[in-house]
């Protein structure tokens, strides 16, 4: 499929204030956050070490807010040998290279813990589309250049796309969450943020997956 044509109907629907207040709030979040289940740090940090398969926290390149690279860091669920032939793979269902302690992080995102430090360095929000590495977001650019516009957002922790979505593993997918993401970033509002992480919360502590 070819590129097609930018929407320029895409728009932000935060203002600037509320841009403001969002950091303000993701700062204060993530502070709590990590005080908070700094014990559960400890525990599955031990765990993962006990159970080898390299180092226990894991960061890779991504790309996120103004198009700008960052690592984001998570509990390693992989061992180091994932991408042992230096292609970038997607995550699967059921994916052999998940380790034991791995595949039940992945069930429950705890894996993805550690970028409440993410958060905090502001190089994430708690709410925002999943930050994208530069490989797979060539392969997006190549179906849409609306892509570039998920670049006015901070990366988040999680968004409606992610809870509808799950791990993104074709692109059939991909574009589905990028049509999604697009929509929040015309709607969103600190009360659809809101929203979005007391579903996520739920979503968590009755064990639904997405």
């Amino acid at each position: 499929m070819g590129q097609d044509t930018a929407d320029t109907s895409i728009k932000d629907g935060m203002n600037i204030v509320e841009r403001a207040i969002k950091r303000c709030l993701d700062i204060v979040g993530a502070c709590f956050g990590l005080l908070l289940l700094s014990p559960l740090f400890l525990l599955i940090y031990l765990l993962l070490k006990k159970q080898g398969y390299g180092s226990a926290i894991f960061k890779q390149e991504r790309i996120g807010y103004k198009g700008e690279s960052f690592y984001i860091y998570k509990f390693r669920t992989m061992c180091e040998e994932a991408e042992v032939d230096g292609l970038p793979r997607l995550a699967e269902k059921d994916d052999v290279r998940l380790t034991p302690v791995g595949k039940y992080l992945r069930v429950y995102h705890l894996d993805e813990l550690p970028q409440l430090w993410n958060v905090l360095k502001g190089d994430m929000s708690f709410v925002g589309p999943r930050p994208e590495r530069r490989y797979f977001i060539d392969l997006i650019l190549n179906e849409t250049s609306d892509y570039e516009y998920i670049y006015l957002m901070r990366p988040g922790l999680t968004s409606k796309a992610t809870l509808h979505n799950g791990y993104t593993d074709t692109m059939e997918k991909m574009l589905i969450r990028l049509r999604m993401d697009l929509n929040y970033l015309n709607r969103r509002s600190l009360w659809l943020d809101t929203k979005i992480i007391c579903t996520t919360t739920i979503y968590l502590l009755t064990g639904k997956k997405f």
